[in-house]
């Protein structure tokens, strides 16, 4: 799709048709998975989303890095809402049968961030028409979800301090749950990650005398061992947490040659904060002991670090009144999910909460290459940040 026809879409919003502002959604949604682009590359998903909430008028824009918030503020002093939406891709093939499919060979929203992004684009239209009397509201779409990076690099960024919200809010789309079912749990919603990688130093020898040399391939055995043991006992962590070995790498093809140098990369994954400290620690004594065991030389580091996700109660209740004055479906789940969320970097700093949006119990799965947002859900979305949104503004004394 061209500008020139984004513009013609958002045009017709301004007609407050309703049928004309969610199909021109749907327009939207479908562009932004055409042009799918990865964490730290989302130019050009970034100018179609700017090019469309920009007609709305916001008072400011903030730029971070690929991403960028718009804010309406009051002028006067009063509580700061932010809502955040993902706008990265990820590196998998599609295998769809559609229009609009994405125009970047090996790369898709196959974890439904395009939808998210409309949803909160639909969100700035609303906004625009209802601006806040006090304080802040802010939007913002966020780049390098998918790496653990994107939040991180926001909060941490100078020109955040210009927003500093008492209030966060966001939400992902969960196939395997009715459409439109809103998924809520106080404290941890998705789980803590990490990547470990390991690296063992020894010596290389003749293959025919491994006896003159230190060969890492013992260790690599008892590491898994005793990684795998340590996750058995369930008794020792307070609730789910979980290691997975993604990778081995040890020594080179040469039939002559006992290596002497080996890489051992894993996963690690817990429901708290609290176990995945621990669950770190004891990694890491295992690790010591058998690397002086086998007498190796020994590397640690960690990539792609998720804190876990953790909820507040009073932002948890918001959500729950909201989808229920809209008369949605709440699921009350007793477990976090089992995978992460970059969003724990703003709930680990500020009051808000995280919250599911049903995307179709017989739908495709995140991350896999036949997924595709369900543009039914999109207002859905809108409708819940926007209930959130009035809410809270009438504490804020606006009366709606």
């Amino acid at each position: 799709m061209e500008k020139n026809d984004i513009q013609a879409d958002i045009e017709e919003i301004t007609n407050h048709n309703t049928d004309s502002f969610i199909n021109s959604l749907y327009s939207l949604r479908h562009t932004l998975h055409m042009n799918a682009e990865l964490s730290h590359r989302e130019k050009k998903t970034s100018g179609i989303l700017k090019d469309f909430v920009k007609s709305y008028n916001p008072d400011e824009i903030i730029d971070f890095d690929f991403g960028f918030a718009i804010i309406w503020d009051s002028g006067k002093p009063g509580k700061t809402l932010m809502f955040r939406a993902d706008i990265d891709a990820l590196p998998i093939s599609e295998q769809l049968g559609i229009e609009y499919i994405s125009l970047n060979s090996g790369v898709m929203h196959a974890c439904g961030h395009d939808g998210h992004s409309t949803i909160m684009a639909g969100l700035a239209v609303k906004i625009s028409n209802n601006p806040p009397d006090t304080g802040k509201a802010v939007l913002l779409f966020q780049p390098a979800e998918e790496t653990g990076e994107g939040a991180e690099r926001v909060v941490t960024n100078s020109k955040f301090s210009r927003i500093e919200p008492d209030y966060v809010f966001g939400l992902h789309n969960i196939p395997g749950y009715p459409l439109h079912s809103i998924l809520v749990k106080d404290n941890s919603f998705a789980c803590a990650s990490r990547g470990m990688t390991i690296k063992l130093i020894g010596k290389t020898s003749h293959a025919a005398e491994p006896e003159n040399g230190v060969n890492p391939v013992f260790a690599i055995k008892e590491l898994i061992d005793k990684f795998y043991a340590l996750i058995a006992e369930k008794d020792t962590f307070s609730a789910f947490t979980n290691l997975t070995i993604i990778h081995i790498r040890l020594g080179e093809i040469a039939f002559g040659t006992s290596p002497g140098y080996a890489e051992v990369m894993a996963t690690l994954r817990s429901e708290t904060n609290d176990d995945m400290d621990l669950l770190v620690s004891n990694c890491e004594n295992i690790l010591q002991k058998v690397a002086k065991k086998e007498k190796l030389q020994f590397d640690i580091s960690y990539s792609e670090i998720f804190p876990a996700t953790i909820n507040d109660k009073e932002a948890s209740d918001m959500i729950r009144d909201a989808s229920s004055e809209l008369n949605l479906y709440i699921t009350e789940l007793k477990n976090a999910f089992r995978w992460s969320e970059d969003f724990s970097q703003y709930t680990s700093r500020f009051k808000g909460a995280f919250f599911g949006l049903g995307a179709g119990s017989d739908h495709p799965m995140l991350h896999n290459p036949d997924y595709d947002f369900p543009d039914e859900i999109i207002e859905t979305g809108i409708n819940t940040f926007y209930k959130i949104y009035t809410k809270l503004m009438k504490k804020n004394k606006r009366i709606l």
